[in-house]
């Protein structure tokens, strides 16, 4: 389960007015961190556990742990939401983001979702905003849509409200990844020292399924296209 812009939205809204949860210890060894405000790092409402992930489509970490959150999310039925977080250092990164939120508002979610894993899967193809381009307009023809005349410029503020979110956080690099509960956390990837191997998620949402007394049901994910 992906969760994006909706849901981000109204968990930021609830943070802000929520005690600040505290770093955990689900599985292993914590990371050290340098968090700031964590008060956003919370489940949406009706979910115990949570994946929260800030990350960067141009990022080849990011590329790498896309399709393990999405395996370990469907694995164990926990919701997993995602921030946009370009690094400025990356060339059309923002771009890809702000077209991804364009199919998300204005599409579908899922169309959005598949556009995302696909500009991911092109990812080392793609070396300059030209490239980025003709790519979004061979997606969109093969998949029955037409490009916008126009971009609407509330797409690249939903964009920079995840960014402004990420550096309230004080998120340092991509991708940056959370195992969340209502009052704790532990960072899987983001820290400056720590292992930020993407495949300790799954370990660190057991430990956070058992210490929220919900037992991790682990079902055989379906294969990430």
């Amino acid at each position: 389960m992906s969760i994006r812009r909706t849901v981000a939205a109204s968990l930021f809204a609830i943070g802000l007015a929520a005690v600040p949860a505290a770093h955990a210890q689900f599985a292993g060894t914590p990371d050290p961190s340098t968090f700031r405000d964590t008060s956003m790092l919370k489940p949406p409402a009706g979910h115990k556990v949570a994946i929260i992930e800030f990350f960067d489509l141009e990022c080849p970490a990011c590329r790498n742990a896309n399709p393990i959150m999405e395996r370990a999310a469907a694995q164990y039925h926990v919701p997993l939401i995602r921030y946009d977080f370009p690094l400025q250092m990356h060339v059309w990164s923002k771009d890809a983001a702000i077209f991804a939120r364009y199919l998300q508002d204005r599409v579908s979610p899922d169309m959005a979702n598949k556009y995302r894993d696909d500009v991911f899967v092109q990812q080392p193809a793609l070396n300059s905003k030209d490239d980025l381009q003709n790519f979004t307009r061979r997606w969109m023809q093969q998949h029955g849509q037409a490009m916008p005349f126009s971009m609407d410029p509330k797409f690249a503020a939903e964009v920079q409200a995840d960014y402004n979110l990420g550096l309230k956080l004080n998120v340092t690099r991509t991708p940056t990844i959370v195992v969340a509960t209502a009052n704790k956390w532990q960072i899987v990837s983001g820290s400056e020292s720590g292992s930020n191997d993407p495949n300790r998620v799954f370990a660190m949402v057991e430990g956070a399924l058992r210490q929220t007394q919900g037992a991790p049901v682990a079902t055989k994910a379906a294969a990430h296209k």
